[in-house]
């Protein structure tokens, strides 16, 4: 995780329980982070924890809605009483539209999207800038996606939230660089993840982007978003702040 080497250091991956979120709170813990799994599956996170403290690692696990101030609340304090601070927060977490056009996206889908995928960021964000600040360093990475770079790889609601991860990424590079805190992000293609979008295939969104989805070349193992958000989160990437990587096997330069 970094030149010095990860030992110690406290690190926040929501979503946690599955996917990429999965695939990158076991790679921190692998390389020796202390690692909070926060998701909204009890199962998931659970697993995850055992996973890591099989393997001889520290992990904890907090379950509940991101959406919700305090269960925020209670990630962040968890990590300060367990781990000593929060050294790295990855806002992962985030759910699929029904790739649904504008005119045909209703006020339920635009809210759950919004809420889980941008909402949440701004609150779990908010809640663990003092700690980092108080110690002077700290490194944020959000997973947005394909989606915040594009208006052909998901619907108007993940679109708009997407593309809303990207503003908060720069604001924050601009003004927490002076408390030594990096953020940048990763947009993810395709992943094998087992999840699909409850799209109606006859609806107008649907049938207007698919065949653009169907430009990406690739479905990337959940490892591979993992390797760049570890990376992200690293001394390596010490001069790397306000970024948003693609990590789509070239999806982004078509």
């Amino acid at each position: 995780m970094s030149s010095t080497g990860p030992e110690g250091r406290g690190v926040i991956v929501t979503g946690g329980g599955s996917g990429i979120g999965r695939a990158a709170a076991l790679e921190f813990a692998g390389e020796g982070a202390k690692v909070l799994i926060a998701d909204v599956d009890e199962d998931g996170a659970t697993q995850v924890v055992k996973t890591i403290a099989y393997a001889g690692g520290v992990a904890r696990a907090v379950v509940g809605d991101l959406g919700d101030p305090r269960v925020v609340d209670r990630i962040v304090s968890t990590a300060v009483e367990t781990f000593g601070g929060v050294d790295v927060l990855v806002h992962n977490s985030g759910v699929l539209d029904r790739l649904s056009a504008v005119a045909d996206t209703d006020e339920d889908e635009w809210e759950r999207v919004v809420r889980n995928n941008l909402t949440a960021l701004f609150l779990l964000t908010r809640a663990a800038l003092p700690r980092m600040m108080a110690a002077g360093r700290g490194s944020i990475v959000f997973t947005a996606s394909e989606a915040a770079l594009r208006g052909s790889a998901a619907g108007a609601a993940r679109t708009a939230a997407e593309h809303g991860v990207v503003g908060p990424t720069k604001s924050l590079a601009v003004m927490y660089r002076g408390h030594g805190i990096r953020t940048n992000a990763i947009a993810p293609g395709p992943t094998d993840s087992g999840i699909q979008p409850e799209a109606c295939t006859k609806a107008h969104g649907p049938r207007v982007i698919g065949p653009c989805i169907g430009l990406a070349a690739k479905v990337a193992a959940a490892e591979e978003h993992a390797a760049a958000v570890v990376f992200l989160a690293s001394d390596a990437a010490s001069n790397i702040n306000g970024a948003v990587l693609p990590v789509d096997h070239g999806w982004s330069a078509v």
